[in-house]
């Protein structure tokens, strides 16, 4: 959601309604190439009462990625403990997604192109990298300045006023993305991209056509251009309570209902470690919030 414009689509409560666009961040650019090894910042409490420790040799670190990295016969199994990710997303989902990596040991990076939210996310121990998703040669000197991306995590949106954030924004991250050599993509986009166009009332959908048209384009570019292994993940109308807990996944495209971001949050991260997930597009919904009384099987990761 980096280029997410103010108001619009946040605006719109329906249950199936588009994420909340985020604000513009800025943060300190990040000088040359920094890795996982070699920027070994504390992530405890306790680690705080030592300095940050140094390159380790090449050994350590070839060693490490073994730990972080595996292929299974359904995909990337993603170790979280010392997994290198990048999350392109101003607040929100991306926020929360960055806090539940972190405190599963990886380390975050967080793309952004303005300043607002450095300290919430360097008191998480994420990093900084400055860029503007819908600026290709910016997206791709962020990716140079990170030694090793193991995946990365886009909640980037735009509004219906404009949604080429939407699409040229994720496009953006990910051609850098091939370039670089990821092992997954996570992409969020909504429920009424793609093949759940039908899910949303109508109504909801002509609102919202613009934005799910470029949600689309970039989720077919993934799909059928990237290479790429991916996970697609399109939540409903999303709330900002607490979550519940009652988040699920689905591979049915006719689902439609609200669901909570930080659940969304957590689904996420469990896509993204679950060589389950590889090469799946599913629906995010809060069983407890849905439209009418669908039948619809979870997804299990």
């Amino acid at each position: 959601m980096l280029a997410a414009r103010a108001g619009g689509v946040a605006a719109l409560q329906h249950p199936c309604a588009m994420s909340a666009p985020v604000s513009r961040t800025r943060a300190p650019v990040m000088g040359g190439t920094t890795s996982p090894r070699s920027l070994r910042c504390p992530r405890t409490l306790a680690a705080l009462r030592a300095p940050c420790q140094t390159r380790q040799p090449l050994g350590a670190r070839r060693s490490s990625r073994r730990l972080a990295v595996a292929v299974s016969a359904l995909g990337t199994q993603l170790e979280p403990d010392n997994a290198s990710v990048l999350v392109a997303g101003g607040g929100g989902i991306a926020l929360d997604v960055t806090r539940k990596l972190k405190d599963a040991g990886a380390w975050v990076w967080m793309l952004q192109r303005s300043h607002s939210r450095a300290a919430e996310i360097e008191g998480m121990m994420a990093l900084i990298i400055k860029g503007d998703a819908m600026n290709p040669e910016q997206v791709q000197a962020a990716f140079d300045q990170i030694e090793e991306v193991d995946a990365v995590v886009t909640t980037i949106g735009g509004t219906p006023a404009d949604a080429s954030a939407d699409s040229e924004g994720n496009i953006n991250l990910i051609k850098a993305a091939m370039k670089k050599g990821v092992k997954r993509f996570v992409l969020v986009t909504s429920i009424g991209t793609g093949n759940s166009k039908d899910a949303p009332p109508q109504q909801v959908y002509d609102v919202l056509e613009k934005v799910l048209v470029q949600k689309g384009k970039a989720e077919d570019f993934l799909i059928n251009e990237s290479g790429l292994e991916y996970t697609i993940i399109r939540p409903g109308g999303l709330k900002s309570e607490p979550a519940t807990g009652q988040g699920v996944l689905t591979e049915d495209n006719t689902v439609c209902g609200a669901v909570y971001r930080e659940d969304v949050a957590q689904l996420v991260v469990k896509a993204l470690l679950s060589p389950k997930a590889a090469y799946k597009v599913l629906s995010a919904v809060d069983r407890t919030q849905m439209m009418g009384d669908p039948q619809f099987e979870d997804f299990q990761l």
